[in-house]
């Protein structure tokens, strides 16, 4: 039998990765490192009403691994937000790539009204009953003064849009908080407000963002931090 009268075969199909959409930014969304404790009855500084302490010694460490892990990763921007927790978090990375990061003011973190300067540590560790509701709500304001959800969605999805447009088909890295990387990856899946809350300092979170599509890739990724956290 000839080649020719063999019986055709059927087309076969692999599995393979995922291909980023046309265009797509790959963003990374990295938490800052630990910040300085606070200590009760002594506000950390704020910046536009928002708390500002500086990393903690093991804050610093943790920016150091995440500067490693990302130093060949392709990153062809880098932003920060306005309070310099992210900025120093993002400091080993940038020496690395040689670049000077990019403050994007609507990366800050939520804002916690009564609670900001640090007493948020306080009161959701005493479990009281406005911390209590503000966890079995999923808002941010139910603290009083703090900043309401459809606003916070907003300025970050603001944020998001902004880096994307500038980075098409690029890989980002965005040094944010942890209140931040929650609601965007939220935004991104649709799901609880809350449910990506509790990103470890120094993880790594990552999604596709291609206009209004935005593809949740990983969260919370410490390989790099050592250990399973």
């Amino acid at each position: 039998m000839t080649d020719s009268q063999l019986p055709a075969q059927p087309p076969t199909y692999r599995q393979g990765p995922l291909r980023p959409p046309d265009g797509a930014t790959d963003l990374l969304l990295v938490r800052h490192g630990q910040s300085e404790e606070y200590v009760d009855g002594r506000s950390f500084p704020l910046v536009d009403g928002h708390g500002d302490p500086p990393l903690s010694v093991q804050g610093e460490q943790q920016a150091w691994r995440v500067g490693d892990r990302l130093a060949t990763a392709g990153i062809a921007a880098i932003y920060v937000s306005t309070l310099r927790r992210t900025a120093q978090t993002a400091a080993p990375l940038a020496g690395h790539l040689g670049v000077v990061p990019l403050v994007e003011p609507d990366l800050r973190e939520v804002y916690l009204g009564e609670w900001e300067g640090g007493l948020y540590r306080k009161m959701v560790a005493d479990a009281g009953p406005v911390a209590r509701r503000m966890f079995a709500e999923e808002r941010w304001d139910v603290i009083p003064g703090g900043e309401p959800s459809d606003a916070f969605a907003a300025r970050v999805t603001a944020a998001v849009g902004r880096i994307a447009a500038a980075h098409p088909g690029e890989r980002v890295a965005a040094f944010t908080h942890g209140g931040v990387i929650s609601q965007i990856l939220a935004l991104a899946a649709s799901s609880r407000r809350f449910a990506f809350n509790g990103a470890d300092n120094a993880s790594i979170s990552r999604l596709y963002v291609a206009g209004d599509r935005w593809i949740v890739r990983c969260y919370n990724d410490t390989a790099h931090l050592g250990g399973f956290a």
